[in-house]
């Protein structure tokens, strides 16, 4: 299985204008310098160019630095790779601009590709609280600030409910580029999606395999026998054949390998009909944003 070339791999339009590459690695869990320096080396190696983390993964020191020493190895400066980082639900409120230049100063950088707002509720306070819906939006003021100062070139959310996201864009200055939820098969989010069509936001999907409890589903694996790939890929390619960016966790050098190797394939309408057809509402992350106000 060859890797793809720095140059192939697909990216979408941001409505900032910038392009974001459609296959990132995401490094949630990965947490010692090692673990992370292995991971990055292994995705660059393959063309990824994008790179997911956030203050709550406790790796953005380790990425940062990671990146800095491998950069050079494959002829890469700043402008190649793409990093996205999230507030921590913590700082959310009065804290978010303090929070994002702590993350900046982990990361060493001069800026960052994409901020999200994580989490539409704030550490330490009942979801049903109202007080949920000023603290984000004071985050988001903060945003918008160091997005005019340059150092966030986009910013978005992430977990954020329909209601989340006509709440944030009545009021809003800066649109958000990107909205990052669980989607797959069986969490496939109708509704946001269209939300998301509506209001120019880039939909993007973390938890694409299920946090690997898909990858044995019955149907994936028929149709990765199919066309003779792992169920990985399958549903990753699920995912980006319908334009939606993907951000498949692993610290195998073998599976990010695998996972980038999914753009010299198509599903035909029948398939990608059954697999959305799994569609149960069923998330894996114990983060349900519904309940926030």
């Amino acid at each position: 299985m060859s890797c793809p070339t720095a140059s192939s791999g697909p990216t979408v339009l941001l409505n900032s204008g910038a392009q974001m590459p459609i296959l990132g690695l995401g490094t949630y869990e990965l947490r010692s310098q090692d673990e992370v320096l292995t991971a990055v080396d292994a995705a660059l190696a393959c063309g990824y160019r994008s790179f997911d983390s956030a203050a709550i993964y406790q790796n953005e020191s380790e990425l940062g630095k990671a990146l800095r020493e491998l950069m050079p190895k494959y002829g890469l400066t700043r402008g190649d790779v793409f990093v996205t980082s999230k507030l921590d639900p913590r700082d959310q409120g009065e804290k978010a601009r303090e929070g994002v230049l702590h993350s900046l100063d982990l990361l060493q950088l001069d800026y960052i590709d994409l901020l999200l707002i994580h989490w539409p509720g704030t550490e330490g306070m009942p979801v049903q609280d109202p007080r949920n819906i000023g603290n984000r939006a004071q985050s988001w003021i903060a945003l918008e600030q160091l997005y005019a100062e340059g150092k966030l070139k986009n910013i978005g959310v992430s977990n954020y409910t329909p209601t989340h996201m006509r709440q944030l864009v009545k009021d809003c200055k800066v649109r958000p580029a990107v909205l990052q939820v669980e989607f797959h098969p069986r969490l496939c989010q109708k509704e946001l999606r269209s939300v998301c069509a509506e209001l120019g936001v880039c939909f993007q999907a973390y938890s694409s395999l299920g946090k690997g409890e898909f990858i044995s589903d019955p149907v994936v694996a028929e149709i990765a026998t199919k066309y003779g790939r792992t169920s990985a890929q399958v549903l990753l390619r699920w995912a980006v054949q319908q334009g939606v960016p993907v951000l498949p966790k692993s610290s195998n050098p073998d599976r990010i390998k695998e996972n980038a190797a999914i753009f010299d394939f198509t599903l035909d309408d029948t398939d990608m009909d059954r697999l959305s057809a799994l569609d149960c509402g069923q998330r894996t992350d114990p983060w349900d944003p519904s309940g926030v106000v």
